[in-house]
């Protein structure tokens, strides 16, 4: 188990990954993002003085108004208003268990989005108090807003997030202060792995659990992706090659999707025809992220 914060680790498993055991011998564990940031991003309204510009259907050389852009924030509510309810019909016709990255403002602005992902029975990991970069803040300010988080989100959800997610990129304090709040199980403040794996942050274990942003919709608008035949092959590409190296050395598979891009018609096709090819394959465990979280804990304890 490493030390952090300390020299990066470039060796990780060393090519020797654990067998995750997964339930059922599956030899991919499957997590879908749905991200919620829809009404906590950067926006006049909530004092910032500046609008979003990241992540929004006028990508980036839209450019906008020089002071408050009225069009990306309409852009935002799409996400909420419609985008949020396609992708809440298309995971619960097929029964998908998902896992929402939940910006704690965001939440609170949709109750009857709380109760739909109450219902639904899907597990929230925190992304926060509101989408901003935690790297700008200071580190009373992102104690603060860890505080408020878990409080926000246990009042409009039913209970307290126990995994923890920043926009992008954690600050330096960051981890360090996931711990010391002491009920999070897990951090996804990591994209270096494809297996969870342990570190010890001020003298406690403490999971990571990798996220990914390779299977991310994001790529509708940074122009990697245009219409959703492109995301669907890229991600059925990408679940497959992890079948085939799973028969040996099983791995897990992050799924990344905003209510904003994904929520689109033209869009939301790719999510169907990927989850339906993942639920047509035998050994594809589709699970929430809390439930690979305790899956690792039970099956890998910190001191294993």
């Amino acid at each position: 188990m490493k030390d952090w914060p300390g020299p990066r680790d470039l060796v990780g498993y060393g090519g020797r990954w654990p067998d995750p055991r997964w339930p059922g011998g599956a030899r991919v564990a499957l997590n879908v993002v749905v991200n919620y940031e829809e009404g906590s991003e950067y926006s006049y309204p909530d004092g910032d003085g500046v609008s979003e510009t990241g992540l929004h259907e006028g990508g980036g050389g839209s450019g906008g108004p020089p002071g408050r852009d009225l069009a990306v924030e309409s852009m935002y509510e799409f996400g909420s208003r419609v985008g949020f309810w396609r992708v809440h019909r298309i995971l619960s016709e097929r029964g998908v268990p998902a896992t929402i990255y939940g910006c704690a403002l965001a939440l609170e602005r949709n109750p009857a989005a709380c109760d739909a992902i109450r219902s639904a029975g899907w597990d929230v990991c925190s992304h926060g108090w509101r989408w901003i970069r935690h790297a700008e803040l200071s580190r009373d300010e992102e104690r603060d807003h860890i505080r408020r988080a878990v409080e926000s989100i246990a009042r409009s959800c039913g209970e307290r997030p126990l995994g923890w997610y920043c926009r992008y990129g954690p600050s330096a304090n960051t981890r360090e202060l996931v711990v010391a709040e002491g009920g999070f199980l897990y951090d996804s403040d990591s994209y270096a792995d494809e297996l969870p794996y342990w570190l010890r942050v001020g003298g406690r274990p403490h999971l990571v659990v990798p996220y990914s942003l390779a299977v991310n919709d994001a790529k509708f608008v940074r122009g990697s992706a245009f219409t959703a035949d492109d995301l669907f092959v890229y991600a059925r590409d990408h679940l497959e090659t992890l079948r085939r190296e799973g028969a040996t050395s099983p791995r897990m598979m992050s799924v990344g999707i905003h209510l904003r891009l994904t929520g689109q018609a033209g869009r939301a096709p790719w999510l169907e025809r990927f989850l339906d090819h993942a639920l047509a394959c035998p050994d594809v465990w589709i699970a929430r992220r809390i439930d690979i979280a305790r899956h690792w804990i039970r099956e890998h304890p910190a001191d294993g």
